[in-house]
C-alpha cells in the first residue's frame, strides 16, 4: 500500500467539523424517513418495493458517511445535506425544453442516441433513439416484463461494492430510472449519449439518476455521459449507472464533467464483465465544487480485458475525488489503470484505487498507476494506490507519484524562444495527452481537446 499525502489539514478544524455532526445526521435521517414513508406506498406495487425499502432501512443504518468513514476520509460530504433541496421522488413536470438541451449537446449528436435526465428523472420526450438495435424501458416496466428476471438479477449489484448511506439513498429512491437493453450480436451504429441535466433555476436541486444496462453476447456500444446544470442555485447529483457486459462483448464508456462551481456530484459506475469481454473506460473531470466518481469493474469471466484511463484538471477550490476498484474474480484477466491529475490554485484532489485479486484468480495482470502535477503551493492531492492479493501466479503493479512541472524541459522551450506561459501550456497538454488520446470517438476527442485548451489559456499564467 502507497499513501503519498500532500498539505496535512488542522485536528483542530477537524473537531469543529465533527461537533455539530450528530445533530445534522439526526436531521438528515429524520427528513428523509419522513420524505420516504410519504412517497412509498404510491410506487410500492411496481416490483421494486422490496429493494427500496432496503435500501432506505441500509440508509438508516449507515447514514451520510464521515470522516472516520476510511472510504470518505478526504471527502466531506455531510455538508452538502446541510442544504434544503427540492427533492421531488414523484414524477416532476417537464422544466426543461429542447431549446435549453440545445446549447449543450455534444458534438456528434445528430448521429447519437441522446438520453435525457432532467432532475434525476428520464424524459421520453426530449430523448431521441436512432438505433433499432436498443431497448429503452422506464425500469419499473422491465422489471415487470419479459426482462423482469434480469433486472431482478442485476438491479442493485454496486450495493455489493459501495457500501455506505449516499448509494443506499439512490436505491431507496429510484424512480424514473431507465432500461437499456442491446440485442445479442448487435452493433450499435449510433453512440449512446446521456445527458444528466439538473434544473437549479427556481431551487436547490436534489437529483438522483439510475440506469441499469445490459450489453448482450458479442454486442459492441460506445456511451458518453455528461452533466449539466441550469441556474445558479445549488445542486447535488448522486447517480448510479449499473452495467453488465455478456460474452464478446465490448464496450467504450466515456464520462465528461465540465459542471459549474456551484454544483456537487457523487457518481457511481458498476460494471460487471459476465463474459470474456472488452471494457475501456475514460473520465474527464474538468469543474464541479465537490466531485466524487465511484467506478467498480468487475471482471468476472475468464480472459476479461479492461481499461480505466481518467483525466483531472482542478482550478479554484474545488475537490475531485476518484475510486476506483478492479475486482479479479477468474484467471487469466487483464487491466490496465492510468490516472492523471493537474491540481491548481486552492484545488484538492483524492484518488483511491484499489485492485483485488482472488484466490481463484491465476495468471492475473493488472497495473495502476496515478500521477499529479500541483501547479501552486496551496492545491494538494490525497493518493492511496491498493493491491489485496490473494493468488499466488500473477504480474500486479501500482505506483503513484506527487510532483511540480518539470523544470528542466520548462527551461528548454524558453531557451528556444517559447514565452514562459507557452511553455507551461505546451508541457501540460502534453502531459495530458496519454489519457486524451485514449478518448476514441474523434468528435468527443476534440471535445475535451477544445475545453483543455480553454482551461490552459483561462487559468494558467
Amino acid at each position: 500500500m502507497i499513501l503519498l499525502r500532500m498539505k496535512v489539514r488542522r485536528w483542530k478544524r477537524f473537531r469543529v467539523v465533527c461537533g455539530n455532526q450528530q445533530k445534522e445526521y439526526m436531521n438528515t435521517i429524520e427528513y428523509f424517513k419522513e420524505r420516504f414513508d410519504q412517497w412509498q406506498p404510491a410506487g410500492g406495487g411496481n416490483g421494486l418495493g422490496v429493494i427500496r425499502q432496503e435500501a432506505f432501512e441500509a440508509f438508516s443504518r449507515l447514514g451520510i458517511p464521515g470522516s472516520k468513514n476510511e472510504e470518505w476520509k478526504y471527502t466531506r460530504v455531510a455538508g452538502l445535506f446541510n442544504k434544503e433541496y427540492q427533492f421531488p421522488p414523484d414524477s416532476p413536470a417537464v422544466s426543461v425544453s429542447a431549446k435549453d438541451l440545445d446549447k449543450f449537446r455534444l458534438p456528434g449528436f445528430a448521429e447519437a442516441n441522446e438520453l435525457v435526465f432532467v432532475n434525476g428523472f428520464f424524459s421520453f420526450p426530449l430523448s431521441v433513439i436512432r438505433s433499432a438495435d436498443l431497448t429503452i424501458l422506464p425500469l419499473e416496466d422491465a422489471a415487470k416484463n419479459d426482462f423482469k428476471e434480469l433486472v431482478a438479477r442485476e438491479f442493485g449489484e454496486s450495493s455489493k461494492y459501495i457500501k455506505d448511506g449516499i448509494h443506499a439513498l439512490n436505491t431507496a429512491f429510484v424512480h424514473g430510472a431507465v432500461f437499456i437493453h442491446i440485442k445479442k450480436g448487435q452493433v450499435v451504429e449510433h453512440p449512446v449519449y446521456i445527458y444528466n441535466i439538473t434544473d437549479a433555476r427556481a431551487a436547490n436541486i436534489l437529483a438522483q439518476p439510475r440506469s441499469l444496462i445490459h450489453i448482450n453476447e458479442n454486442a459492441h456500444v460506445q456511451l458518453v455521459e455528461t452533466y449539466i446544470t441550469l441556474g445558479e442555485n445549488q445542486s447535488f447529483t448522486n447517480q448510479v449507472m449499473e452495467v453488465t457486459v455478456e460474452k464478446d462483448a465490448r464496450l467504450e464508456y466515456y464520462k465528461i464533467q465540465n459542471d459549474g462551481d456551484h454544483t456537487n456530484q457523487v457518481s457511481t459506475t458498476h460494471i460487471r464483465q459476465a463474459g470474456k469481454s472488452y471494457v475501456h473506460t475514460v473520465t474527464i473531470s474538468l469543474n464541479g465544487g465537490l466531485v466524487r466518481n465511484n467506478l467498480n469493474l468487475v471482471l468476472d469471466a475468464r480472459y476479461c480485458e479492461a481499461h480505466l484511463y481518467g483525466l483531472y484538471f482542478q482550478t479554484g477550490q474545488s475537490h475531485i475525488d476518484n475510486h476506483t476498484v478492479v475486482d479479479n474474480v477468474k484467471p487469466n484477466c487483464l487491466s490496465n489503470e492510468l490516472y492523471k491529475g493537474i491540481m491548481n490554485d486552492r484545488s484538492t484532489a483524492v484518488f483511491n484505487g484499489k485492485i483485488f485479486v482472488r484466490p481463484e484468480a491465476q495468471k492475473t495482470n493488472a497495473y495502476q498507476s496515478n500521477k499529479n502535477i500541483l501547479l501552486t503551493e496551496n492545491a494538494s492531492v490525497n493518493t492511496k494506490p491498493q493491491l489485496e492479493i490473494f493468488a499466488d501466479d500473477v504480474k500486479c503493479t501500482h505506483g503513484a507519484t506527487v510532483g511540480r512541472l518539470n523544470e528542466e524541459g520548462l527551461f528548454y522551450l524558453q531557451s528556444r524562444g517559447i514565452s514562459e506561459t507557452t511553455a507551461r501550456n505546451l508541457l501540460l497538454r502534453a502531459y495530458a495527452s496519454d489519457v486524451l488520446e485514449h478518448i476514441k470517438p474523434a468528435p468527443i476527442r476534440s471535445y475535451v481537446e477544445h475545453l483543455i485548451v480553454e482551461r490552459l489559456e483561462s487559468d494558467i499564467s
